[in-house]
């Protein structure tokens, strides 16, 4: 009995130390596969510098021992000029063709940094939000900009879903710093207050940090100099809160009102399928004024089922043909939602199609474009109070 206890623990303490063995190898294996992966990583930045230092000695060394070996670069024959003529070209075609490589490869990867940035910035919106289906699209007037000067963003929240559109001063990157600061204060902001107004005030006080800190920056010596360019700056902002029950709720500062899409299924009223809202007078635009003391929000009425809204920038209203004529932005909103429902998706694609082709491949002004459409279930009360309302003399 004794015996057999002893000869368990023995193979109980044998099996323990295999195990641990066996852990302790498979670490050392991966601490050397990553101390080789280090290597081999090093040692291909170290090639690629050579590389790109040996090549173009390479090409040197090839057209001085040219001019000094060979005998045909001391002939002043002009068989012999041709020829040192073709071997000086052909070395420098393979330097300028070794450089643009360089450059090419320096492009893509500055391209992949700043794509990678540029999505954290302004990240794509998911394809629904508490009830509600989105889709948006932007382009920078800036080639080769993947974010300028609009901004947007939904987010949902216990106090309904809060919508932000806005457009910066100017366009490009050069506007980059003031939509990060904007969306950076408004992601948080709309968590935190329970009313719009406070989301406001969160906005216009993120604003006023950024000039500061800008102007600082370029100004170490003084504050924000009025005629400084900095003082120049304002942001367009649309607040949008929209309710469960579709109640929709705006604050304006200086931004193109949004349209409201009706479906085929909502016998149209006296204000038609596409209704431009504009229910009050616009807020002066972040940065150029101080917020005033009362911000009233605005009433925008129901976003019924079916339903969407269209928030755009002026950069599609401002958009102009070869001829100087203006994008008819409501015409074709019109003939989307006549062609077909007035789905997130295909408002875009047919907007974009018609804006790219009416400003010749490229407008002049960064473009933002954002449709919201109400796909919650309708409850009966709400149903029948529509149908009342359609019904009215």
């Amino acid at each position: 009995m004794i015996r057999t206890k002893v000869g368990s623990i023995r193979r109980r303490a044998l099996r323990g130390s295999r195990r641990t063995l066996g852990r302790t190898r498979a670490r050392a294996r991966r601490r050397l596969g990553r101390t080789g992966a280090r290597r081999l990583g090093r040692v291909g930045q170290r090639l690629r510098r050579l590389l790109a230092l040996g090549l173009p000695t390479a090409w040197g060394a090839v057209a001085v021992t040219y001019k000094l070996v060979c005998p045909l670069a001391q002939q002043n024959g002009l068989g012999a000029r041709i020829a040192t003529c073709a071997v000086f070209f052909a070395v420098g075609t393979g330097l300028v063709l070794h450089v643009r490589r360089g450059l090419l490869r320096e492009l893509r990867q500055i391209r992949k940094v700043a794509g990678a940035a540029q999505g954290v910035l302004l990240r794509p919106l998911p394809p629904r939000v508490d009830g509600l289906a989105v889709a948006a699209a932007q382009f920078s007037a800036d080639r080769g900009a993947g974010v300028g000067g609009d901004l947007y963003e939904v987010i949902g929240t216990e106090h309904g879903v809060r919508v932000v559109m806005g457009d910066v001063r100017g366009h490009g990157l050069a506007a980059i710093g003031t939509v990060a600061a904007v969306l950076g204060s408004f992601r948080e902001a709309v968590h935190d207050e329970p009313e719009l107004p406070g989301v406001l005030r969160r906005l216009e006080r993120a604003m006023s940090r950024h000039l500061r800190e800008r102007a600082k920056a370029e100004h170490p010596s003084s504050g924000l100099d009025p005629d400084s360019p900095v003082a120049e700056e304002f942001v367009t902002v649309l607040l949008l809160e929209i309710a469960p029950d579709g109640e929709v709720r705006a604050l304006n500062c200086g931004h193109p009102w949004p349209y409201l899409l009706r479906t085929d299924e909502v016998p149209a009223g006296v204000r038609g399928a596409v209704e431009h809202l504009g229910p009050g007078d616009p807020l002066p635009p972040l940065g150029l004024f101080p917020l005033p003391a009362e911000l009233p929000v605005v009433p925008c009425g129901r976003l019924l089922p079916g339903e969407a809204l269209f928030l755009h920038t002026d950069g599609v209203e401002d958009a102009r043909d070869g001829a100087g004529r203006f994008f008819p932005l409501t015409a074709v909103l019109t003939d989307t939602v006549r062609a077909r429902p007035a789905s997130p998706k295909a408002v875009l694609a047919t907007l974009l199609t018609r804006l790219l082709a009416h400003a010749d491949g490229f407008p002049g002004d960064d473009v933002a474009v954002l449709v919201l459409r109400n796909d919650r279930e309708e409850s009966l009360p709400a149903r029948d109070n529509r149908m009342a309302h359609h019904s009215a003399p």
